[in-house]
Parts: C-alpha cells; sequence; structure tokens
C-alpha cells in the first residue's frame, strides 16, 4: 500500500486539488451546497488518507510526525463537519509536499549532473588490434582504449599515443580546455574537444577519480550535522508539545476548531527542512566547482575556522621543483650520481622526481635494500656501500659529520631559499643539491583573502629548512613558519593550535601529510595528492586549485548563514501564526496551512540561492577593503 501510494501521491494530490475546485465552484456559482460538501468529503478521504498511512507508518517506529498533526486536524475538522477546512487542509498539506519534493530534487541538481556525465560505454581495443564498443563496466585496468572527438573519456588513465585538448570542468570546474599529449593523465568523465587519443586504464569505475567525486558527493548529502541532528531532536518533542498545548487549550476553551487549528498552525515542516536544504544546497554547489565536502558537519565547522596550516610543497608551490645547485664532495662524480639516481628512481616524492629528471640519462645500479625515513629521507645500500639520501635531521640521526665547508654551502642555499637534498656514502658527505620550487601564481592575493574572511591565523609548516621557510613566510605575508618538521612535529603544531581553542585547517597532499589532516578539524587535501591524504582529509580541492580554498571558505560561511536564515524564517513563521490565533479573527485552519506550506516553499528557495553563489573573485575583498578604508 505505502508503495502505490508513493507512487501515486502526485495524481491524488491533482485528484484533491479538482475536487476542491469543482466543490467551491459549486458553493460560489451554482449554490449547491449539498453537491459542495460532498465533494469536499470525498477530497477529504481521498487526500486524508495517504497523510494517515504516513502517520501511522511513522507511529509504527514511535514517531510522532508532522503528518500526525495534519491526520488529527483532518479528522476533528470532520468532526465539527468543517469540510472545506478538511478539504482544504489535505490538498495544501499534499500539494506542499510535492513542491517540496520538486525543488529538493533540484538543489540535488550536482549529484545528478555528475552521474550524467558518467560515459557508459568506451571503445576497448581487442585481440585483433581493433577497437570495439563495450560496456563501461567490462573496462578493466590495463586496457587499450579509444577516445575520439566529442567524446567523453571513460575511465582514468594516461595517454599512450595521439593528443588532443580536454575539457576538465567536470573534475576542476574550470572551463578552459588543457592541452594533452603522451604520459598525460586523463580523468573520467572529462571530455575530449579536439584531436583523438588512445588511453591505458588505471583507475576504472568507482576507483576513478570522477566515480570518487560521485561517492564523496552522495555520502556527503546524505549525512548530518549537528545543527541538524539537533533539530531533529527538538522537532521530537515540539511535536508532542503542540498535540499537548492543542489538548490544554480544548479543555481550557471548550473549542474544538481552535484547538485544531493550533495543531495545524504549530507544525515545524520549515525548520525540519531548513538546515539539510541548506547543506544539500551548499554541498552540490561545491561539487561543481570542484570542491568536495565530506558532510554537513564539516561545512558548519569550517565556516568557524580560526588559523590555517599549510604544508609548503604541493600546497603553496607548485609541486614541480628543479635542481639549480650541486656541490661535489667526493671525485668520482659519475659514480656518485648513479647510486644517487639508483635510490631516487624508486621514490615518489617530488624533490625525487625533481633529481631523477635532473639526472635523466643516468645508468642506474641495482638496490639491494631501502628503507623509507618518513619526513627525513632514504637510507639504502648499493654496490656495497651504505647510501644515505635526505635532510640533516636524517644525516645527524646517522651520526654524519658535516664539515665546515659543507655547512658553508648549505647556509649560502638556504639563504637563497633553496631546499636542501644531502647525501652521504659510507658516513661521509658526498653530494649537496639546492632545489626550488615556484610558488603558486596568486597564492599570496589568496592567503590575504582568507584573512579579510576572518582567518586569524596562516601557518607554513614544513620539512624544509628554516631559511628558505622565512623566505617564504615573508613573501607571502604568513603569521607564522616553522621549518624542519617531521609529520609528527606539524601533528603536534595542529593539536598546540587546537589547545588553545581555535578550529584548526591543515592544508596538505602528501602521505607525510596524513596524520596532520587527521588530527585537524578540517582537514583539507589538494586533489592532486596521495590518495592517503584524499581519503583521511574532509574537505577535496579537486586539480590542486589553490584559489579554490578561498572559494571553499567563501562558500561554507554563506551556506551557514543561509542555514541561519531558514532556522529564524521557520521560527518566526510559527510564532506569528500561533500567536495571530489568539489576537486577530481571520486566522483559521486552511489559512494557517497555507502559510505553513508557504514557509516551507520560501526556505527552501532561500536554500535554493546558494546553487546560485558564484565563484570568489580573488581581488574582490581586497578591493572592497580598500574602498572602505
Amino acid at each position: 500500500m505505502q508503495k502505490w501510494l508513493l507512487k501515486n501521491r502526485q495524481n491524488i494530490t491533482f485528484i484533491t486539488g479538482l475536487l476542491v475546485l469543482l466543490a467551491l465552484m459549486m458553493q460560489w456559482f451554482f449554490k449547491n451546497k449539498q453537491l459542495a460538501d460532498l465533494l469536499l468529503l470525498l477530497a477529504s478521504l481521498i487526500g486524508g488518507f495517504p497523510i494517515l498511512m504516513q502517520a501511522i507508518s511513522a507511529l509504527k517506529v514511535k514517531v510522532i510526525s508532522i503528518d500526525l498533526l495534519v491526520t488529527i486536524a483532518i479528522l476533528g475538522a470532520f468532526v465539527i463537519q468543517e469540510f472545506e477546512e478538511s478539504a482544504i487542509v489535505a490538498f495544501l498539506f499534499l500539494f506542499g509536499a510535492y513542491l517540496e519534493q520538486k525543488t529538493l530534487t533540484k538543489t540535488r541538481s550536482a549529484i545528478q549532473n555528475l552521474v550524467a556525465l558518467t560515459p557508459s560505454v568506451a571503445l576497448r581495443q581487442n585481440e585483433e588490434g581493433n577497437f570495439e564498443e563495450v560496456d563501461i563496466d567490462e573496462v578493466g585496468k590495463g586496457d587499450r582504449l579509444l577516445v575520439k572527438t566529442g567524446d567523453k573519456i571513460p575511465v582514468d588513465g594516461k595517454v599512450i599515443y595521439g593528443h588532443g585538448s580536454v575539457n576538465e570542468a567536470s573534475i576542476t570546474g574550470e572551463p578552459l580546455a588543457i592541452s594533452k599529449a603522451i604520459n598525460d593523465d586523463v580523468f573520467a568523465g572529462t571530455i575530449l574537444e579536439d584531436g583523438t587519443i588512445q588511453i591505458e586504464a588505471e583507475k576504472v569505475g568507482e576507483d576513478s577519480t570522477f566515480g570518487k567525486i560521485i561517492a564523496l558527493v552522495e555520502e556527503a548529502q546524505d549525512s548530518k550535522s549537528s545543527m541538524e541532528r539537533f533539530i531533529d531532536r527538538f522537532a521530537k518533542y515540539y511535536t508532542p508539545a503542540i498535540l499537548v498545548l492543542s489538548l490544554l487549550v480544548f479543555i481550557f476553551t471548550q473549542s474544538i476548531s481552535l484547538a485544531i487549528t493550533i495543531l495545524v498552525l504549530g507544525c515545524p515542516g520549515a525548520l525540519v527542512i531548513g538546515v539539510p536544504v541548506s547543506h544539500v544546497s551548499g554541498i552540490g554547489n561545491g561539487a561543481r566547482h570542484g570542491i568536495l565536502f565530506k558532510g554537513s558537519d564539516v561545512i558548519s565547522k569550517f565556516s568557524h575556522v580560526d588559523s590555517i596550516l599549510f604544508d609548503k610543497t604541493g600546497t603553496l608551490t607548485y609541486g614541480n621543483p628543479e635542481v639549480i645547485t650541486t656541490h661535489y664532495y667526493q671525485q668520482d662524480h659519475h659514480l656518485i650520481n648513479r647510486y644517487l639516481i639508483s635510490i631516487e628512481k624508486e621514490s615518489s616524492h617530488p624533490l625525487a622526481k625533481a633529481i631523477v629528471k635532473y639526472y635523466q640519462d643516468v645508468l642506474t645500479l641495482p638496490v639491494s635494500s631501502t628503507q623509507v625515513i618518513s619526513g627525513s629521507g632514504i637510507q639504502a645500500s648499493v654496490d656495497a656501500h651504505d647510501i644515505l639520501i635526505g635532510n640533516r635531521y636524517l644525516l645527524h640521526q646517522s651520526h654524519v659529520n658535516i664539515t665546515d665547508v659543507v655547512e658553508q654551502d648549505l647556509k649560502t642555499m638556504e639563504e637563497d631559499g633553496q631546499s636542501i637534498v644531502l647525501m652521504a656514502i659510507d658516513g661521509q658527505v658526498a653530494l649537496v643539491l639546492g632545489i626550488r620550487d615556484q610558488l603558486r601564481t596568486g597564492v599570496k592575493e589568496d592567503l590575504q583573502a582568507l584573512k579579510k574572511m576572518g582567518v586569524k591565523n596562516l601557518i607554513l609548516l614544513s620539512g624544509d629548512n628554516q631559511a628558505t621557510v622565512d623566505l617564504i613566510s615573508k613573501d607571502l605575508g604568513l603569521s607564522k613558519a616553522y621549518g624542519n618538521l617531521l609529520p609528527e612535529d606539524k601533528a603536534d603544531f595542529v593539536r598546540k593550535y587546537q589547545d588553545r581553542g581555535d578550529i584548526v585547517a591543515f592544508v596538505g597532499d602528501g602521505i607525510n601529510d596524513s596524520p596532520s589532516l587527521a588530527s585537524a578539524d578540517i582537514g583539507i587535501a589538494m586533489g592532486n595528492g596521495t590518495d592517503v591524504a584524499i581519503e583521511t582529509s574532509n574537505v577535496v580541492i579537486m586539480h590542486s586549485d589553490f584559489h579554490k580554498i578561498p572559494y571553499a571558505l567563501s562558500l561554507a560561511k554563506r551556506t551557514t548563514l543561509n542555514m541561519i536564515e531558514n532556522i529564524v524564517i521557520a521560527l518566526m513563521v510559527v510564532v506569528v501564526l500561533l500567536t495571530s490565533i489568539f489576537a486577530s479573527d481571520f486566522m483559521n485552519m486552511a489559512m494557517g496551512m497555507f502559510v505553513h506550506e508557504a514557509s516551507i516553499l520560501v526556505v527552501i528557495l532561500n536554500a535554493m540561492r546558494l546553487l546560485k553563489h558564484h565563484k570568489l573573485d580573488r581581488n574582490q575583498l581586497l578591493i572592497k577593503d580598500l574602498q572602505v578604508n
């Protein structure tokens, strides 16, 4: 029965409304009161039945729902033979629920649009070397796929033949096409605007970037914030309180009509729906712009953030460092280079990639063993030699002596803002590399925008040397900067600021950042970072676009404000309606139900304004501030 009622609820609403309209016509134009009452009675029965069944279903799980209040109101109107009131109340409640569902569906359009972008088929190479169309579920890792101009890229993969321009707006929120050539990464759901490419599938289905986006947005939209949970608890006790109030009014006034009107006017519909619809709209807007909030609580907490702590490499910088200085302290440079590259090729760290790129023509040797020292470097054995590659801390822990000559070179490089990588062979320093990464374009303006939005502390935490960290901090106008930190040191700083009462966000992208991302109130992962960092974070910035962090904060603040607006609107409507019963003569049950349903639509439409929230102009806050001053 419940399934049938849900399936036909729209038809029931239409029939109820048609019967009410016909009854009013009979009453107003044909003066046929008997037929009008009969039609209104029929409308009350047809319209009231699904509301009654919904109330019974709620009672079975020990919940006193709004449907119960309306059901009692309709039955009460029957008792006093106010068929017009009962029919109009039934229709308005059903019609309001219909409009509510339609508008809620629109607020969830982000996830629907994402799902619609997912390709359903792919052109896969068969054993004969030809490409045939197969269902996307049949594509596996390592398959060779053909993508033609205008097609959606079906999986995450790497270009192995051809070149073209790809629109990655579904992933990054940016409409500009990006040129792709051999060895470039491509993502499922993006569109090849021109050219023809062949790709090797690397991540398919739910494991693809696009699949993860959909899963995260679905999970976030279904989650509840602390404010939503509070409203649910409030409604749980508020609804029975309205029943008690109605009963007390009847006892003292002996007016069934007044008691029933209180039941209708006291319905907390707008209050219950106002908070979740704001959060769903905010999450949907973020998803469209490449920002994934993992739940409603994340938005609420992020909107009140006091301190944001940043990793350096891949966060404030592009994460594409280059070797710019080399100092050798042993004679056989060629052999040192071979040892270095043999070990660094086994690492995925950005500095290791920079070193491998710099020495790309050097031949490797077999590596006997390697051990990654998190936050410090690598300890390895090559050709029966013990080799250390990493920072000062690694060499200090291994009791490697740093001579005055090496110390002077290090000081010069650090003053120039270079990141330092030291290499020791059998306990002696053999090589020092100076590496520099470029700051992201516009990062300074983005940080200033965060300050203008009320973030008190912007702090850099890095494993790099203090001199380099200080130079970056000065250039970007950060509050504080700390260098030579291990992963556990960064996590300690997060807890330190939390202990003093701050709501702390940490922004990072690497495995080393995972403890800090997990410890922070809000962990923000740059989307090009490691899977571990993305999994442990609360907010994911797709395509590592740093400019989206100010936009994310702006959206979180706007969403929280919108939620408060909806709560105020809902409470004001209930107070005004209940007051008007005793303070005026014009308020009746039908009028009350009309205002009640209208208030639900008002809070939904207010929340839908979040879907129109535009990208934050990087200079908008700065210009506004200059105008004020």
